[in-house]
């Protein structure tokens, strides 16, 4: 079975993690001074690298395997579980100056279970350090966080995990494009785990030829009289992501500027007869609306370098004409994006949007 992308490219040190520096600036301080806390919450989103992070603390402190105990807590989240933790901390540790108990998913603790924990939390013997993990810490007792040192895990930028696609897509062998690379990141919604994944499953469509499979890494051979990456076509990702042509997005962002709702309506249709994802299409379609109104209010700073260069020239052209994007139009697309999983007619929130901000704005 091949190793899924996510774990084969972990980081494996605090210089590998990305988008986190705020945090591992201070990590590494404190593993170099020798002044580490007995108990950290990790806040954060879903593959922001929380518990990459928590790996790369316990490896920094010197702790091997047999010492790092990393606990699921929504399957371990009873009374008995906990107890039985705190059994385990009063046994020194088998070979390392530390014992790391890593709690991932800490908010699904019972409420019993976290008042078994509690003492152990906030006195625990010297060669212990918890890690908890989370991504509702507003689930997390007020009790539990003042005994913690807390960092929250930001969600990195397209840019960020833009240039983590090309770069890991290179190291298996093929090529992505700039554009390419930037919609399967938008896609990702901020975490490293959901953007590989997708990436995983364009890299086990594409059509790449048996004979180009990529050697291993390391290997010190090149493969003969094939070239060191394969293509990755953008037919090939609309395949697998089920997102549409730049085309398509430009011509909804034009109907709702030009208060014509025949023509954004005859555009989703086309898109449902291409079987294209309508939450994609959504997120394509919002992700334009955002540019154009910050491009209106002069702040277009902030999404140039998100866009190719095609995409900027064409927001750019409109936002300078336009008077019908506003934060309300935003607020519509939002709350279709909400409605659009699992929707009985999958078209049917983005219809709805289109009727009520053109229907707003129509003449």
């Amino acid at each position: 079975m091949t190793e899924v992308l996510y774990r084969k490219y972990r980081p494996q040190k605090f210089a590998d993690v990305l988008g986190q520096e705020q945090i591992v600036k201070v990590l590494e301080a404190q593993v170099a001074n020798g002044k580490i806390s007995h108990a950290y919450l990790f806040a954060g989103t879903r593959g922001t690298g929380k518990t990459s992070v928590a790996r790369i603390l316990a490896d920094a402190l010197g702790t091997t395997e047999n010492d790092i105990y990393e606990i699921d807590a929504a399957s371990n989240n009873g009374v008995d579980d906990i107890r039985a933790l705190n059994d385990s901390v009063q046994t020194l540790p088998f070979n390392s100056k530390y014992k790391i108990y890593i709690l991932d998913e800490a908010h699904m603790l019972s409420k019993p279970a976290w008042n078994a924990l509690l003492k152990t939390l906030e006195e625990p013997p010297g060669y212990v350090v918890f890690i908890l993990a989370t991504t509702e810490i507003h689930k997390i007792p007020e009790t539990v966080l003042s005994r913690c040192e807390v960092y929250t895990f930001k969600k990195p930028s397209i840019e960020i995990l833009k240039k983590d696609v090309q770069m890991i897509a290179k190291k298996e062998g093929f090529e992505l494009s700039g554009e390419s690379a930037e919609l399967i990141a938008l896609l990702g919604d901020g975490s490293f785990r959901d953007t590989l994944g997708i990436l995983q499953k364009i890299i086990s469509a594409t059509s790449r030829p048996a004979a180009d499979v990529a050697l291993p890494s390391g290997s010190g051979l090149l493969n003969h009289k094939t070239s060191p990456t394969y293509p990755i076509t953008d037919e090939e990702i609309r395949m697998v992501t089920g997102a549409p042509k730049r085309e398509l997005v430009e011509s909804v962002i034009s109907a709702i500027s030009e208060k014509n709702l025949d023509k954004a309506l005859s555009v989703v249709k086309v898109a449902q007869k291409e079987n294209i994802d309508m939450s994609v299409f959504l997120k394509l379609i919002l992700r334009s609306a955002r540019a154009i109104l910050l491009l209106r209010f002069g702040a277009g700073n902030i999404v140039r370098d998100e866009l190719s260069e095609k995409e900027f020239a064409f927001l750019d052209n409109l936002a300078k004409t336009d008077t019908v994007f506003s934060s309300q139009v935003l607020v519509e697309l939002l709350t279709a994006l909400d409605l659009a999983t699992g929707a009985h007619i999958a078209s049917l929130p983005l219809e709805l949007a289109l009727v009520n901000i053109i229907g707003q704005n129509g003449k």
